[in-house]
């Protein structure tokens, strides 16, 4: 069976055309839960991530403000969200599923949340739909539990995990590598241990290509014993906010190569469906899809 972490809490109420679409983690479940892949995953139910938790990646000032309820207008904005107890808490359950997705992983080998990828959120802010970093929380978790002694985080959304990268840039345990549009926010990169800048309008080969030449080298030198991946759509051709051009079977062929070569590998992989953004909540849901599908053949 596949562990396949979800919250009904992931989706919550927005304003009316609200730029983020957040239903689609509703959508996504309806569409997996559509297929053949429902009878061939274990389903489950993440609890909220504690205080103490967020506290290993994030200063204690912002998380009194975000938790409290006190952040300025100027932080509400940069975040892209207003401040709401609801966000709170649907943020909890999302970083809580990728530390379930982290620990099914060890478990089983490979574990797939159905949300996560907030790799924009900083120490002491929130950036860009980001609030609390799942990716970085789940992976400092591991680490303080022992389970695990490297981690690499394999970032190929559109947009450079710039939070990440400057959470562990002092931290030789995880190494960050992200594929990213060129051109695309945010504006001021940070460094990630290796980052792979794409120019605008990559398509399905050269995208593949450059992923092919570079993830086998890193699990061989850094040799981690977690890969905890961000599998972001929005290098899809028809996101609003990238400009890459992959189409729906590329984005299976690039999950399917990443899943495919860290079991290959033996080392356990914790998936999160990252960034996408489209009107169309059938097709975005859809094109998140492909991870779960990809992970699917691997059973």
């Amino acid at each position: 069976m596949l562990p396949l972490i979800h919250h009904p809490g992931y989706t919550i109420e927005m304003p009316p055309r609200h730029p983020f679409p957040m239903a689609k983690f509703r959508v996504l479940r309806e569409t997996l839960a559509a297929e053949k892949l429902e009878h061939l995953a274990e389903w489950i139910t993440p609890q909220p991530a504690s205080e103490a938790s967020l506290a290993r990646v994030h200063t204690a000032d912002y998380l009194h403000a975000f938790l409290g309820g006190t952040l300025s207008e100027s932080a509400q904005r940069r975040s892209g969200f207003r401040w709401s107890e609801s966000l709170v808490v649907r943020t909890l359950l999302e970083v809580g599923g990728t530390q379930a997705s982290v620990e099914a992983a060890l478990d089983t080998g490979l574990a797939c949340n159905t949300a996560g990828g907030t790799h924009h959120a900083h120490a002491d802010a929130a950036s860009g739909y980001c609030l609390i970093n799942d990716l970085a929380v789940a992976a400092a978790h591991a680490l303080e539990r022992r389970w695990v002694k490297r981690i690499l985080i394999v970032d190929l959304d559109v947009h450079q995990g710039d939070g990440t990268a400057r959470l562990f840039r002092n931290d030789h345990r995880v190494f960050t590598f992200s594929m990213h549009g060129a051109e695309n926010f945010p504006a001021r990169k940070q460094h990630s241990d290796l980052d792979i800048a794409l120019p605008r309008g990559t398509g399905n080969l050269d995208y593949l290509a450059r992923l092919r030449a570079s993830l086998p080298p890193l699990l061989v030198q850094f040799a981690p014993e977690l890969v905890i991946y961000d599998a972001g759509v929005d290098v899809h051709a028809d996101d609003r906010l990238g400009h890459l051009a992959l189409c729906d079977d590329g984005l299976f062929a690039r999950d399917h190569y990443v899943l495919e070569t860290c079991r290959d590998a033996q080392i356990p992989i914790a998936a999160v469906i990252g960034g996408g953004y489209d009107r169309d909540l059938k097709a975005l849901a859809n094109r998140h899809a492909q991870l779960h599908r990809a992970a699917s053949t691997l059973l």
